[in-house]
């Protein structure tokens, strides 16, 4: 295979450079995809300041391109396929998690750009176990975000139980939340977007929202209480200073659904928790499956991720627009280089 481009982080200075590699042949069970596009996710701010490592890093885990190369003992792909890889990067398969259809939970399962040089590159080697087959007709730079951010938001409603008919909230806009507003209207739910000012409103009505819920005018917990409640409120902000508060807005046996974390703490009545027999849990991802399941249902009800394409070389920008919050929801790197 010829040599690539990938984006490392410098272990001097920080920040990425583009480095010429010349990617190894892959090991048994593994396969090289070549990368067409690359999104650009929160948990990857992380990654790219990562220079302590001793092993070059490259960040990336929303991968979407083809297969390159395939390693001994591969099978079900050919050269050629139409391939994807997200934030679940391969698991051992035999331990309890993995033997319960659980995968993301494994002890030790592997990320793209933590595990191993992730897809800010024109090229990544993953285990196989973590390849995603993506359907005829969805674009590469819709599929890429689908991988984490997709289905991410997807399983969480999908398996929160609410019922037909029910109300799922989305707290925030961004990045995540522009997903799932889409995602609970196309499964069939009454959906109620929460952001801060008005200046999303028309958008969140645009992307398939029944109510508008501005949290900078009310407190959106109890306007959610006034309407008559939420079976789901999905908190995709990363912030955890609203919980306390929206957690009111539940119906009994309602479920808050956490996403978008950051450092802190949510207090919350312990009495609500069993007079109401409400949940509040955190949800991480999805395995292959379910990113293969993910992009199917996207492409068959037109959901798409906002995307904002920058070339590979940009990385360093793409970054401190994340960084900043003027990232209009999700940027996909452009790795094709003319290909």
């Amino acid at each position: 295979m010829t040599e690539s481009i990938a984006m490392r982080v410098d272990p001097v200075r920080g920040g990425l450079v583009p480095e010429r590699i010349e990617p190894a042949a892959p090991a048994p069970g593994w396969a090289t995809i070549r990368v067409h596009a690359s999104g650009v996710c929160y948990a990857d701010i992380g990654t790219s300041k990562n220079i302590a490592s001793e092993a070059p890093v490259t960040p990336g885990h929303e991968v979407a391109g083809v297969i390159a190369a395939l390693g001994d003992g591969v099978d079900g792909w050919q050269l050629g396929d139409r391939a994807a890889v997200g934030w679940f990067g391969g698991s051992c398969g035999h331990c309890a998690f993995c033997r319960a259809g659980d995968p993301v939970h494994c002890p030790e399962r592997k990320i793209p750009g933590v595990s191993y040089p992730g897809g800010w590159a024109e090229t990544i080697t993953v285990p196989a176990d973590a390849l995603v087959r993506i359907p005829d007709g969805l674009d590469d730079f819709d599929a890429a975000p689908l991988g984490c951010a997709g289905v991410t938001t997807f399983n969480a409603i999908r398996r929160a139980g609410v019922p037909a008919g029910g109300r799922v909230a989305v707290l925030g806009i961004g990045g995540l939340g522009h997903l799932a507003v889409q995602f609970a209207a196309k499964l069939g739910y009454e959906v109620v977007a929460i952001a801060r000012g008005p200046e999303r409103e028309s958008l969140a009505r645009e992307l398939g929202a029944d109510r508008y819920l501005d949290s900078a005018a009310s407190a959106p917990g109890a306007t959610l209480r006034e309407i008559g409640g939420a079976d789901l409120i999905l908190s995709t902000a990363s912030t955890t200073a609203p919980l306390s508060e929206i957690v009111g807005g539940l119906r009994t046996h309602g479920r808050l659904v956490i996403i978008g974390v950051d450092g802190g703490t949510i207090e919350l009545p312990a009495a609500r928790l069993t007079m109401q027999s409400i949940v509040v849990t955190g949800h991480l991802t999805g395995s292959a499956r379910d990113i293969e399941e993910t992009m199917r249902f996207a492409l068959l009800n037109e959901v798409r991720p906002m995307i904002q394409r920058m070339p590979l070389e940009q990385a360093n920008e793409a970054v401190a627009a994340l960084e900043a919050g003027s990232a209009r929801f999700r940027i996909v790197l452009d790795a094709r280089d003319g290909r």
